[in-house]
């Protein structure tokens, strides 16, 4: 797996054996993204049962992970489903299932970015916060993907990236990853963006998330929701991409989302280097929710949402309910 934490400045794989391994990779962020942390998981599982090991206790320690995206316990469902079915504990068949999971968010990611795309008109200014591309996913990213596909078409004109603090997934991921694909972009720091919209340089917000609630509340990267209240302020369309994978139907509104609040060290350090006052109290939720009236539209790989988002993620056919 992809290395993460190094990144930009080296490219690391590392060679996970065990499902410790594989959880401790998703809880200090080795692994990030959604759609990454559930396709991880399910092959954390495929280790646990080579080894030997119990499985209730491999897919409960996994689960504790990390507590907010929704697509970690998803992935996790779908293995002890087929556990379940097959009543015995076949390492092939699991194997083939979390391999099916991986192609299946291939398929669906460029679904998605394909509808996200066809929303964004030429020339377009758009502004990205935290990192959605195709390392945080199994395919070619959601957001972000629809950033690169958009530059691909001859359609974007610039991106806008949040630095994205405290761990600077924007700064260190997205800008790296566009490099890599020729897309002109340029970091701000977060709170850039509301005199960014006040000059009229940004024609479109675009941001992934993490769980999206029965209402149409989303739960993504912190700042997330600072940034739709400065796009409704100054009219610019708020777009989040939502995989159905990503799409919790169980948890009724944003305020039934469990919000993890991580270490002091991502605020009080930068790079292992300290820059907060010693002994400066930290407060650090590593997410927040953008309530669903501030949202645009949902770009999903059904299609594109429009309020009342109840209604539409109530009609939809959702993996997570296979």
């Amino acid at each position: 797996m992809l290395d993460q934490r190094q990144l930009p400045g080296a490219v690391v794989f590392m060679h996970l054996m065990v499902w410790q391994e594989v959880a401790q990779a998703i809880t200090t962020m080795a692994v990030r993204g959604a759609p990454a942390i559930g396709i991880a998981a399910a092959w954390g599982v495929v280790l646990a049962a080579r080894a030997g090991d119990d499985l209730p206790s491999a897919i409960h320690g996994l689960r504790g992970s990390r507590p907010t995206a929704v697509n970690l316990g998803w992935a996790l469902n779908r293995m002890q489903k087929a556990i379940a079915s097959s009543g015995s504990i076949d390492v092939s068949a699991l194997a083939g299932v979390a391999a099916g999971l991986q192609n299946e968010d291939r398929l669906l990611t460029q679904r998605l970015v394909d509808h996200g795309v066809s929303l964004l008109n030429r020339g377009c200014r758009v502004l990205h916060h935290c990192h959605t591309g195709a390392i945080a996913t199994g395919g070619v990213g959601t957001a972000l993907g629809v950033i690169a596909a958009a530059h691909a078409r001859g359609l974007l004109r610039h991106a806008w990236l949040d630095e994205t603090r405290p761990r600077l997934q924007g700064a260190a991921l997205s800008a790296w990853e566009l490099g890599c694909l020729g897309v002109p972009c340029t970091v701000i720091v977060d709170g850039a963006s509301g005199l960014l919209m006040r000059r009229g340089e940004v024609d479109a917000v675009l941001v992934g998330c993490d769980r999206v609630a029965a209402n149409g509340d989303v739960a993504n990267k912190i700042g997330t929701y600072n940034l739709a209240l400065v796009a409704r302020a100054h009219g610019v369309p708020f777009y989040v991409c939502a995989p159905g994978s990503s799409i919790d139907p169980a948890t009724p509104d944003g305020e039934a989302i469990t919000i993890e609040e991580r270490v002091a060290e991502e605020i009080t350090h930068v790079r292992g280097v300290e820059v907060a006052a010693p002994g400066a109290q930290t407060w650090n939720p590593a997410f927040d929710i953008t309530p669903a009236h501030l949202i645009t539209g949902l770009i999903t790989e059904f299609g594109v949402l429009c309020p009342p988002y109840g209604k539409a993620l109530s009609a939809l056919s959702l993996p997570n309910q296979l």
